[in-house]
């Protein structure tokens, strides 16, 4: 989230309102009584919600490129650390990986709360319609569809209808994901679920005599 203290406090405590409420229901007001400032000092930060809006969004995109094992899959760098290319690792330690990037999908509170508003505002909103299929499936099956390529050219799983095989592997743990968001007291079920799911999902594809 952005430096400094008044417009970052400006920015979480929009997300919150709008993860709570959505993005039309909440009021500029309410946002300046969140944060315990006056009406006018939130304007000289923000011209009004929808710069708050496109900053949130601009800030959560890039924190989660910044996780995606595949932002810079030429140099390797994952989160905070160089780490080895996925194609490279043992199968259970690239399933960990994967994992590793579900678990963050799932728990961090920005990306979490962003779904949350887009769930609320996709009915109402035009633009969020566009932004919630961008966010939830287009990208996520990007995401998936990168993956089963790279296990089809390192010859772990066998070639197929790749689209197919992306959506038959992400759109369960999408609507894992939506369980959690909804009940997050089951978040060990459902990385159990994934973990499953993913594991019988390799065991099925698996290249013949591998």
């Amino acid at each position: 989230m952005e430096r400094g203290s008044t417009k970052r406090e400006i920015l979480e405590a929009s997300l919150e309102l709008f993860s709570l409420q959505g993005y039309e229901a909440t009021s500029v007001s309410q946002i300046a009584d969140a944060v315990g400032i006056r009406k006018a000092s939130l304007y000289s930060h923000f011209s009004g919600k929808q710069e708050i809006l496109d900053t949130l969004l601009e800030a959560v995109t890039e924190e989660y490129e910044a996780h995606s094992m595949f932002s810079k899959k030429k140099d390797a760098e994952y989160v905070e650390e160089p780490a080895p290319e996925i194609w490279e690792l043992p199968d259970e330690t690239a399933l960990q990986l994967i994992l590793k990037h579900i678990a963050y999908i799932i728990c961090d509170p920005h990306i979490s709360k962003v779904r949350k508003m887009l769930t609320i505002e996709q009915f109402r909103n035009p633009e969020i319609k566009r932004l919630q299929t961008k966010h939830s499936y287009t990208d996520v099956m990007r995401y998936f569809e990168e993956l089963v390529e790279v296990f089809i050219l390192q010859r772990r799983l066998r070639d197929g209808d790749r689209e197919v095989m992306a959506a038959q592997l992400c759109l369960p743990v999408s609507m894992w994901i939506a369980l959690c968001d909804r009940e997050p007291e089951r978040e060990a079920e459902v990385m159990e679920l994934i973990r499953r799911h993913i594991s019988q999902f390799f065991e099925a594809y698996r290249c013949e005599g591998e």
